[in-house]
């Protein structure tokens, strides 16, 4: 049952998305202010991760680590270091070096950089440092799209937690996560029919995200850029039309999501291992879930 808790919302575009935030069992002031912060942080990772920003992290990077060896902020190299676990962890199917195809396809803008990217460059070749510092092997270009939305959102959590707020949500354009004593309800769509809803699903204390091909499967009408790129085949995952990961932080879920969009049931053991559940649909509607989500069919191990 619901509780009584005070409860306050609001929403800001940031992340090329609306982002919205939830708190209960605070006083107005309060919770205010640590909304507030949980907003700067997050605004802060979009300062750092954009892709079109010029002085961005990432756009910095693009233009000079090939040749030198670029300094980043704290934040930004967290983020590169899940990335290339997740890469290593994925045999490559998570990989931040694909932008180049993103560029090519139309998805993003050409980058401001004196070098073209090498096609034979990827993860391997992006070396970090001491002291922050980050430098490419190879001249490449790099996205941060797939992971620093999720990673952004568990910055707000933690900062909504250091305030002393018991029950909290951040929800980016549906990758979002929660955490208190009471469940959340989030209704996931259809890839194929936006209009359909398969499942509710109820989130306690982790996080949930979602990809799939340009659909966003929780919202009705919304349509994104195509920003999913099989590594090995330089392609758009062809079998999968969506997907959805429930796992203990907003990062792992929205990394993941990619995985299992290239990987399909090959992913059964990468979602084991960081202690994650994904529900898959086919190209053809076939619904398929691991075990943990809600039951039913499930991948192969």
């Amino acid at each position: 049952m619901r509780s009584s808790l005070p409860r306050i919302e609001r929403a800001r575009p940031l992340l090329g998305t609306r982002v919205s935030i939830r708190v209960h069992g605070l006083i107005d002031a309060d919770a205010h202010r640590a909304i507030d912060e949980a907003f700067g942080e997050i605004a802060l990772v979009h300062r750092l991760m954009s892709f079109h920003e010029a002085e961005s992290d990432v756009s910095r990077l693009n233009r000079e680590a090939c040749g030198r060896t670029s300094d980043v902020h704290p934040a930004t190299f967290e983020v590169l270091h899940w990335a290339r676990e997740i890469a290593e962890a994925s045999g490559g199917c998570f990989d931040i070096t694909v932008a180049a195809k993103l560029v090519a396809w139309g998805g993003l803008p050409a980058p401001d950089s004196r070098h073209a990217p090498d096609p034979h460059a990827d993860w391997r070749d992006i070396e970090l440092g001491e002291d922050f510092s980050v430098r490419f092997r190879r001249p490449l270009w790099i996205d941060l799209g797939g992971i620093a939305k999720g990673f952004a959102v568990d910055r707000a959590l933690d900062v909504l937690r250091e305030h002393g707020v018991p029950q909290g949500l951040v929800n980016a354009g549906g990758d979002l996560a929660a955490f208190g004593a009471e469940r959340e309800s989030v209704f996931i769509r259809h890839p194929l029919d936006p209009d359909q809803l398969i499942c509710q699903v109820q989130i306690a204390n982790e996080a949930l995200a979602s990809s799939g091909g340009r659909l966003d499967l929780f919202e009705a009408s919304s349509v994104a850029r195509q920003a999913i790129v099989d590594p090995r085949t330089q392609e758009p995952p062809r079998a999968i039309a969506g997907v959805s990961v429930r796992a203990p932080s907003c990062l792992m879920a929205d990394a993941l999501t990619k995985v299992v969009m290239i990987q399909g049931d090959d992913s059964a053991a990468l979602l084991d291992h960081y202690h994650a559940q994904a529900l898959v649909v086919s190209i053809t509607g076939e619904i398929c879930v691991t075990p943990g989500w809600l039951g039913g069919k499930t991948l192969a191990a």
